[in-house]
């Protein structure tokens, strides 16, 4: 049963943060969707760490695959909060559109920190783990 509720808790996480997003881009008010490009950050943020996993079994000590996997992911993450930004400093969006984004790649990437957080012991791919 706890599998079932970490699966409910990491799709209503994931509506949640793309609902920030859509509302950052799609109301009224706005009327830009270029914020929307941040989904491409989402996506290729777990890239690096699902390639290092490849190449070595105990991800609990470091090595210089893990520590290039890292540092690629700090610099995807990193831009998927300074687009907005710049974005809102260009003039291209509203302020409040920023903070909207934001939030919603805040939760974005809590989710993608769960849901390696729920697979860290486990290749097996189910969800036998709890959330917490």
């Amino acid at each position: 049963m706890g599998g079932v509720r970490a699966v409910a808790a990491l799709a209503f996480a994931g509506v949640v943060g793309l609902t920030f997003l859509v509302l950052g881009c799609a109301l009224p008010r706005y009327g830009t969707w270029t914020p929307m490009f941040v989904i491409t950050f989402y996506v290729l943020s777990p890239v690096p760490l699902l390639i290092a996993r490849r190449f070595q079994e105990d991800m609990t000590g470091t090595n210089a695959c893990i520590e290039l996997a890292l540092f690629i992911t700090t610099g995807i993450v990193i831009s998927a909060f300074a687009l907005p930004i710049v974005l809102a400093h260009a003039g291209t969006i509203a302020n409040s559109a920023c903070f909207l984004v934001n939030t919603g790649s805040v939760i974005m990437f809590g989710t993608i920190i769960a849901y390696f957080y729920l697979h860290r012991d486990d290749d097996s791919g189910s969800w036998s783990q709890s959330l917490f």
